[in-house]
């Protein structure tokens, strides 16, 4: 950084750590119910499509990931799945920058209220209700394999 920009960032700083040291001594309300519900879908959103991508990849590539790694590497089901999941787990990234993109601001607390029970209480709720709902959404290639068996018990 250049000498002006480094002045002008440690001015900044300061002006942020006199904010902060003014706030730490004023006693703090707790969030609004809106702020809550905020952070609940702040949190659920991306969580829903974690869910959904995990779930979708689990049930329509699961078979046939553990057909031919499973049976290459000899490993079972169970390690399939946990192969399975740290793949879907990386496109966490991904859809939490979907969520920003389409708008998804960040809950406008100050770092007390971020800390304070009920913030995390429904930060954790928030993830926990949408991962259920996006695993829930992600069963859907199981419309498509119930015509499958029925047309093989036909057959026989």
């Amino acid at each position: 950084l250049h000498s002006t920009e480094r002045s002008c960032l440690l001015r900044e700083l300061h002006r942020f750590e006199s904010i902060a040291i003014a706030q730490e001594k004023l006693e703090v309300a707790p969030p609004s119910p809106g702020q809550l519900r905020h952070v609940f879908f702040h949190n659920a959103l991306p969580f829903v499509g974690f869910g959904f991508l995990d779930n979708a990849i689990m049930i329509a590539a699961g078979t046939q990931i553990e057909l031919s790694i499973g049976v290459v590497l000899g490993i079972s089901t169970m390690a399939g799945n946990l192969f399975l999941f740290s793949r879907s787990s990386s496109l966490a990234g991904y859809v939490e920058a979907l969520a920003s993109r389409l708008g998804l601001s960040i809950p406008d607390l100050t770092p007390k209220q971020a800390d304070m029970w009920q913030t995390r209480l429904s930060a954790h709720l928030g993830k926990a209700i949408g991962v259920t709902i996006g695993c829930i959404l992600g069963m859907f290639p199981l419309l498509f394999f119930g015509d499958e068996e029925e047309k093989l018990e036909e057959k026989n």
